[in-house]
């Protein structure tokens, strides 16, 4: 087998393995969320479901990109897949019974583990990619896109399944389905995957985890508001919203709610992961110089904030649900999913643009340590916000955030992209 094909086939199975454990991940997430909202759960305390995942993403991509340097990608994607098995059949052993207390802190740990579980493996995939893709045509842009797009748009999928199996099959089946689902798929790609990515290096330091790049520090600052801004009304705000909306108190209303919460959501995530994938064709990135594309970051997250300011002018325009302002709301957070994935796109490009080989899962690491900062922040502020002054505030802060990142990105020096701090 060539070099190239090698590289592509295991480029393959790096998708495989992502696409599996993402699809698990959004119905995961969708599962808890409607779950514990039927159980009486306070935005508040939906949100801390979450923060322990945000926060043990934070913490394993900055060591994870140390760990890969040393023991190899593919030792930390199988223990990404792995745990992930084993935090859906822990969580399956959930007894309605228990206090409200106890339930919210061992749901917290067991997330915090799929936390954990998710960060291994999406930074052993989008490194792989860098180490991986051909360099003409921009090939590196073309391949990060067609990878985090269609995760998006499984991820996606994975909402509707969740809403579908809780709906169906119930929140203990469900989970312990996706569990043996996911442990043959583990499996067969352990079994599949070729030769081609680096097994480690015993040199590798602890101590290079932290990036002195200019570059790498503003686009992960950039990074973590956005993420931000996105998750803010789309973890709590937004299903909750629509929830309470759709949803008339019967049985009936509430399986049809579900639904409903979990395709909107499906929705938003496979168009998010559509524009992605077509990103590089959007920005026409083959044709043009890498100067351009770190120049359009910035316009697109100004063009970003529009989309939430006027959101949250229309909700407190409204000032009580309507069906006006609903579907306002449905086409305003779809547009707002087309722009940030072009925001996304480039971003995820331009990391590895800046990395270079040697140091490119540390790097990685570190900006994917900022992504999950920005969603723990988001998480936070979602339940926090919705409780203290509904959608409105959601949205507000949103936009903030976003003119925020769109700061960050403009300290970007294309010209320079090695640059280090003094």
């Amino acid at each position: 087998m060539t070099a190239r094909a090698e590289g592509l086939s295991a480029y393959v199975a790096v998708t495989a393995a992502y696409w599996a454990f993402m699809l698990t991940d959004g119905a995961l997430r969708m599962l808890v969320l409607l779950h514990f909202h039927t159980l009486g759960f306070t935005p508040v305390q939906l949100a801390y479901l979450f923060v322990l995942y945000e926060v043990a993403g934070m913490v394993t991509n900055l060591a994870a990109g140390w760990i890969a340097a040393r023991f190899g990608l593919t030792a930390t994607l199988y223990a990404g897949l792995g745990l992930q098995v084993a935090a859906l059949i822990a969580l399956a052993q959930l007894d309605p019974g228990w206090a409200v207390g106890l339930s919210v802190a061992y749901v917290m740990v067991v997330q915090g583990a799929s936390g954990v579980a998710k960060d291994l493996a999406k930074m052993s995939s989008k490194s792989a990619v860098k180490l991986l893709a051909p360099a003409e045509n921009a090939g590196l842009f073309r391949w990060v896109a067609a990878l985090t797009g269609s995760k998006n748009a499984v991820k996606g999928l994975g909402f509707l399944l969740g809403a579908g199996l809780l709906a169906t099959a119930g929140f203990v089946w469900a989970v312990l389905g996706m569990a043996a689902v996911l442990a043959a798929i583990l499996l067969a790609v352990a079994v599949a995957m070729p030769p081609g990515l680096p097994t480690g290096r015993k040199g590798a330091k602890v101590s290079k985890v932290f990036s002195k790049s200019a570059n790498v520090n503003w686009l992960s600052a950039a990074r973590v508001f956005l993420f931000g801004a996105r998750d803010v009304w789309f973890v709590v705000g937004i299903p909750v919203y629509f929830y309470a909306v759709l949803s008339d108190g019967t049985e009936a209303g509430n399986r049809a709610a579900f639904f409903t919460v979990g395709s909107f959501m499906a929705v938003w995530i496979i168009l998010y992961g559509a524009v992605q994938a077509a990103a590089p064709r959007l920005l026409r990135a083959a044709r043009r110089p890498e100067a351009e594309l770190v120049a359009a970051a910035r316009r697109w997250a100004l063009a970003l904030f529009v989309v939430p300011a006027a959101l949250a002018g229309a909700t407190l325009l409204a000032g009580q649900p309507a069906p006006w302002l609903t579907v306002t709301l449905i086409s305003g957070l779809l547009a707002f999913g087309a722009i940030f994935a072009v925001n996304s796109s480039l971003h995820s490009y331009l990391i590895l643009a800046f990395t270079q080989d040697a140091r490119v899962t540390m790097d990685v690491g570190f900006y994917y340590m900022a992504n999950a900062g920005g969603r723990l922040l988001g998480t936070v502020l979602s339940g926090a916000t919705y409780q203290l002054g509904g959608l409105p505030l959601c949205l507000g802060t949103a936009a903030v955030m976003v003119a925020l990142s769109a700061l960050a990105a403009g300290r970007l020096h294309p010209e320079a992209p090695a640059r280090t701090i003094a």
